[in-house]
């Protein structure tokens, strides 16, 4: 796992953070770390106790379900955000289908974004709620 990758500038772009203010922006920043991931990682394993949050900013990621595909997430989706809001295990496999570039926040910077940027929580839960609805 590779410790560099996007800019900070990209944030702005994607929807999760889009509108923003600068301010908080730079807490996103300070609380992810841009990371690059090989073809075939493997972000998160099913049934495991989450630690990390994500969000693709390059290249796509499978979501696997008791070994069956369930989704493919792009640049801009959040990945792990259930595990770490439940409380409860991964729900899902991730795993790199292309190489990668990612913001990854631990649960503690996680906990600490959405203190800080209360419109990142409202971003989050209108996806988690898409997501149950597809």
């Amino acid at each position: 796992m590779l410790r560099h990758g996007t800019s900070d500038t990209e944030l702005e772009d994607v929807a999760l953070f889009a509108g923003l203010s600068r301010r908080e922006l730079g807490w996103v920043s300070r609380l992810s770390t841009p990371i690059e991931l090989p073809a075939g990682h493997v972000l998160a394993h099913q049934g495991e106790h989450g630690a990390e949050f994500f969000v693709v900013m390059h290249g796509t990621v499978e979501v696997v379900q008791d070994q069956t595909l369930v989704a493919t997430r792009g640049p801009g989706s959040p990945l792990g955000e259930i595990a770490l809001l439940s409380r409860r295990p991964r729900t899902a496999t991730l795993i790199a289908l292309t190489p990668v570039t990612a913001r990854v926040s631990s649960h503690r910077e996680f906990s600490g974004l959405l203190a800080e940027v209360p419109g990142v929580s409202q971003r989050l839960h209108a996806t988690m709620a898409q997501r149950l609805a597809a």
